[in-house]
Parts: C-alpha cells; structure tokens; sequence
C-alpha cells in the first residue's frame, strides 16, 4: 500500500470524523429489546461469527498480505456506522460500511469485523449496547454482509459494470439492514392494534425518508473506495478473486 493511497485514506477518514454527529444512533440501544429477543438474536449471530473467525483464519493463512485491506474493510466499516445522522421524524439513521467488506473477503468475515465495530462504539460512543449487541450484529453484519455480497457475485457473473455491482451491493446492503431492524423491533414490539404488521410499517417509515439517499451515498463512498483500492492493490484483488485478470 503507497505512501499516497494511505494519507488519501487518512483524509477520507478524517473528514468524516469531523462531521457533526448529533448523539443519538439507530443500532437498537442498551436495554430497548426485551431479554428473550437479545438472546434470540445472539443466539442467531453465533454461528456466523464462529464461521467468521475459520474464514479469516483461512484467508490469512492462505494469503497474509490480506491483513492490511481486512484492516481497512474494517477501519471503513467503523467510521461510517459511527456517523449518525438525524432523519426528519426526530429518530436518526447512519451508514453501514459494510458492503466494502463483504465484497472483499464475503460475507462471513464481515460478521467477526461488524461485531468488533458494533462492541467498540458500544463501549467508547454509546452507540448501540452490549444486551442488544446480537440484533445490532444480525442486522448489519449478518443481513448486510450476506445481500450485498449476493448482489455483488450475482451481478458480476452476468458481467455488470464492476461500479454498477458495488454501487447496487452497497446501496441494497444498507436497505436491507434497515428493514432487517425495522422487523426486529415489530417483532419486539407489535401494536396493539394490528399486531407485527402495522408496527413494521411504522418502523419502516420512520427510518424510509432518510435511508434511501443515505443508502445511495453510501455506494457512490463505496465505489470511490473500491476504485481506489483497485488502484494500488490490484495484485491483493486479484488474489483475492476480486478482480478478474483481464480488469
């Protein structure tokens, strides 16, 4: 990785730390999910993150040169969870990062890598909690990860623009991770009159106004990322599958 790529990254990240956050977040906070629905949900997460842990294992032995771009897949993933932006219905929304990840090494990884992001901003930001921590994870580094990694091989095996494929797995990824949120808390938390149904909609509303041109800016992020990285790491692409000879 070059000395140019890597300030060109510290500026990136940088500018986005220095952005106003307001201090309130959507990942589902400490103490909001009843305890049968956090030990649901951590029950789920798990297994993907113990076939996390073997996929990076394997990765890493197989080439460990791929630390470096899992540092940043990670890196990326922190600093735009961590942004939180206000939504006009008095809630707020962020980016996920995770689509970055996923399309690098799959999806699996990305479970280990999100749970890592979602346990630090728990503890240092407040963002998030610790109780609800496997329903934060299920949604964005479970449902993100696996969608947007679906979308990006299915649309690269029919030959799509390479920044089509990252743009549309980015942007589906982050929808996808909202509407997974919006059922986990219908779930926790149906109305009285209507049940699962009506709260759903309700969830899905209140974060809709927002997510969609957040989810859209997070692929044009994405894409500038990828595009970047194809730059000075096109041989740990390639290595990793990424990108193909010819590209």
């Amino acid at each position: 990785m070059t000395k140019k790529f890597k300030y060109s990254l510290l500026l990136l990240i940088a500018a986005f730390i220095l952005i106003p956050q307001p201090v309130f977040a959507m990942h589902i906070m400490e103490g909001f999910l009843p305890l049968k629905w956090c030990l649901f949900w951590g029950a789920v997460s798990l297994p993907f993150i113990i076939w996390g842990l073997n996929s990076i294992n394997k990765t890493i032995s197989i080439n460990p040169r791929a630390k470096m771009l899992l540092a940043v897949a990670g890196a990326f993933t922190f600093v735009l969870s961590a942004l939180k932006i206000p939504s006009v219905t008095g809630s707020c929304s962020h980016p996920t990062g995770i689509g970055l990840g996923a399309i690098l090494f799959g999806p699996a990884p990305m479970a280990v890598l999100g749970t890592i992001v979602l346990l630090f901003q728990a503890l240092l930001l407040a963002h998030g909690g610790l109780t609800t921590l496997g329903a934060n994870v299920f949604s964005m580094a479970i449902v993100g990860a696996f969608s947007a990694y679906g979308i990006y091989t299915l649309l690269d095996k029919i030959n799509a623009p390479k920044w089509l494929s990252v743009f549309l797995a980015a942007s589906i990824g982050n929808l996808l991770t909202y509407i997974t949120t919006s059922i986990q808390l219908a779930l926790a938390f149906p109305a009285t009159s209507g049940g699962f149904a009506v709260a759903l909609t309700k969830f899905l509303s209140i974060f809709a106004i927002t997510q969609i041109p957040l989810a859209i800016s997070e692929g044009i992020l994405t894409v500038i990322i990828f595009n970047i990285l194809t730059s000075y790491n096109y041989n740990e692409l390639k290595e990793l599958n990424v990108l193909k000879e010819e590209q």
